[in-house]
């Protein structure tokens, strides 16, 4: 069987907060470049609802929420698929998540990550193109709170809303000498009492020889200081049995993760289980996986002939331009909601010389155009953007193409460790050999 020829664009996230205008100079270009593919994704990082949620305890860092026509703004730039399984996803519990399913749902997107259960938040969306149908399997790794994790159905109780996750196992090694230390810490306060009675009632299994505790950290003995974080099998296997499935229904399957974790010392580094998480999509039939998060760009990988992208970095931010904001986040930095938002963030930024906003790497990213034919990835471009840094808070966090940035460089630099080739032609578009 022959698969068809499909044109596909992809953007990191969209952190959008406030309205803005589609005629700004510089929308046309991006719009654009876009909307020459078929297939055109972003991850919508807020929630939409019109505030009449209460916010979750635990929270991705900022209370995220926009009015729900901010949507239009995304059809205007021509995507059509899109997930919303980050850190955010649940800012304003079960509530907002699904609000905003429902408007989402009503505005046509295929999407997929979250839903009114597990289940449905780990099928894949269906997006039917002139040529192809092309399926959409979307995870999220960076979970802020286990709780945000959607429940499974039961024979006698509906399941409950949340992402599809990727929890990491981890695994902290230690040579003799340290990890004598930790056990006599264990052993000498009182850290460990509570879990040391449940073992001893019955309720846990003691611990096996070997494996130390401090409260909710594991350790084990070796030879050395070592520190790994693997993929959970359980959330892998629910992910391929979703590509299985999207083998008998698409011609084409997109895998999208949503992470923040680190690799090493780096912020660009990807994490070693966001590696073999997305090694093993490609291995398991997916044709391109698609990464944002840490709100930067990370490397590109082709792996097997298949584009890996471990970070878009940002679409859109509009981290400053939140409108209101529950008790929690204020209290977070001392105030409370007597306190007007310009007042937070000038708390939380330290009069704006720190934070996301601050950093230039944060509001410089690509949209990667790429095409498949025959199964195949025949062509792979790259479109460096830049979000107005230099732009007053209420003006930046929009894309505009920028070809002299040092964009495209950086990315040729980290991609290197992973074997990719970036050419940056006459236009400042980068050509990736395939």
């Amino acid at each position: 069987m022959k698969y068809p020829n499909v044109k596909f664009t992809a953007a990191g996230d969209m952190l959008i907060q406030r309205m803005i205008s589609t005629e700004y100079e510089g929308f046309s270009e991006v719009r654009d470049y876009i909307s020459k593919a078929d297939v055109r994704f972003f991850n919508l990082e807020t929630t939409l609802h019109h505030g009449e949620f209460f916010g979750n305890q635990f929270f991705g860092g900022s209370f995220l929420h926009a009015d729900p026509a901010v949507l239009n703004i995304a059809k205007a730039y021509g995507f059509n698929m899109l997930s919303f399984a980050n850190n955010h996803t649940m800012d304003f519990s079960h509530g907002g998540l699904l609000a905003t399913l429902d408007y989402v749902n009503q505005a046509g997107f295929v999407h997929a990550g979250a839903g009114k259960n597990l289940e449905e938040a780990a099928q894949p969306g269906y997006l039917d193109t002139k040529n192809a149908r092309v399926a959409l399997i979307s995870v999220v790794s960076t979970l802020v709170n286990p709780a945000a994790m959607a429940g499974k159905q039961s024979r006698r109780f509906i399941g409950r809303p949340g992402v599809n996750p990727l929890r990491a196992d981890e695994r902290i090694e230690l040579p003799p000498e340290e990890f004598e230390v930790i056990e006599r810490i264990g052993r000498n306060c009182t850290i460990n009492a509570r879990d040391n009675i449940k073992r001893a009632e019955g309720y846990d299994t003691a611990l096996p020889e070997g494996i130390a505790v401090l409260k909710d950290l594991q350790f084990f003995k070796g030879d050395k200081t070592y520190y790994h974080m693997s993929v959970n099998k359980e959330d892998m296997a629910r992910v391929q049995r979703a590509i299985y499935e999207a083998q008998m229904q698409a011609d084409y399957i997109i895998v999208s993760f949503h992470a923040h974790e680190v690799g090493g010392t780096a912020k660009e580094t990807p994490a070693e289980f966001h590696t073999e998480f997305a090694r093993a999509c490609i291995d398991s039939g997916a044709h391109a996986v698609i990464g944002h998060g840490p709100h930067l760009i990370r490397p590109l990988e082709i792996y097997k002939g298949y584009p890996i992208f471990y970070s878009l970095g940002d679409f859109m931010i509009h981290n400053e331009n939140i409108a209101k904001a529950p008790e929690e986040m204020y209290a977070k930095y001392g105030l409370n909601s007597d306190a007007t938002m310009r007042e937070l963030f000038c708390k939380r930024s330290a009069n704006y010389t720190r934070g996301l906003m601050t950093d230039r790497r944060m509001l410089e990213s690509f949209i990667p155009y790429f095409e498949m034919d025959d199964g195949k990835l025949t062509k792979l471009e790259l479109l460096p953007i830049e979000l107005d840094f230099e732009q007053p808070r209420w003006r930046s966090g929009n894309p505009h193409v920028k070809t002299d940035a040092g964009i495209l460089e950086r990315l040729q630099e980290m991609s290197a460790a992973y074997g990719t080739k970036i050419t940056i032609d006459d236009r400042g578009i980068g050509i990736v050999e395939l």
